[in-house]
């Protein structure tokens, strides 16, 4: 089983319920990484707060 840290927190970084693996980190200004699943990408870059643009996404596991 999986540690909290390493399950997706949604697009806003918050509990989304998802519960899929984090296989991204979104860079965010003054706020920790946005860790996300590959279906919680795109809306991350999208709606989450404090995303830097041009966005900075790291690779942290495989799916």
């Amino acid at each position: 089983m999986s540690s909290d840290r390493d399950t997706c927190g949604g697009p806003y970084g918050e509990d989304s319920g998802c519960g899929d693996p984090a296989v991204f980190e979104v860079g965010r200004h003054n706020r920790p990484a946005l860790r996300v699943c590959p279906l919680h990408l795109g809306p991350s870059l999208l709606v989450g707060a404090g995303v830097l643009w041009p966005p900075v996404i790291s690779l942290v596991a495989r799916p």
